[in-house]
């Protein structure tokens, strides 16, 4: 069978939708390296989500983008051991160089006593700019939906021990930077 050759319709339609969808990669990579991020405590990935002259609201709290990074990571090593930003509901609406997005997200943050987790329940509301190609937040506001705290005694107990998972670290020594990753590369903590 024959295809009829494309139209000029037919590939400015291709390429806008080519662009959303690579619109749409761009901002979410841009969330998730955020979570990342904060989870391994790497300013760098944090500030590079944030335009320069991006802000972050957390309740009363609200910090320029640049300055969030050292924000997050004191309040979260004051408060935990470790912990994890999972992404997982995501919106986004493109118009130009503007989105708005709205990601929900799950926190779990162990205690520092490693016998309790929070588990916290949010979203980030998030507007977006493309500027020089390259999206970023320009206004993050960070709702809780949900909050409650749970027994993680678990992590302590002989038969988890046992098994020796990896544990996360706040750094760059995290088994998630290590290239290239191979089965022998060691973690750089256990449980």
């Amino acid at each position: 069978m024959r295809r009829s050759p494309m139209t000029d319709d037919d590939l400015t339609a291709l390429q806008r939708d080519v662009r959303y969808l690579m619109d749409r990669t761009s901002i979410l990579d841009c969330i998730s390296q955020h979570a990342r991020g904060c989870d391994r405590h790497d300013v760098d990935l944090i500030t590079a989500a944030y335009q320069t002259d991006g802000v972050d609201e957390h309740g009363k709290t609200v910090n320029p983008g640049p300055e969030y990074a050292l924000w997050a990571n004191r309040s979260h090593a004051a408060t935990s051991r470790l912990h994890t930003h999972n992404i997982t509901t995501h919106t986004c609406e493109i118009d130009g160089d503007i989105a708005h997005a709205e990601s929900y997200v799950i926190v779990i943050l162990i205690g520092l006593d490693g016998r309790t987790a929070q588990l916290i329940s949010g979203r980030y509301i998030d507007r977006l700019e493309r500027r020089d190609g390259r999206w970023q937040i320009a206004v993050r506001r960070s709702t809780v939906e949900g909050m409650f705290v749970a027994d993680a005694r678990v992590l302590q107990s002989p038969f988890f021990a046992e098994q020796e998972f990896p544990m996360g670290t706040r750094d760059r020594s995290d088994l998630s930077y290590q290239r290239p990753l191979t089965i022998d590369t060691p973690s750089p903590a256990h449980w």
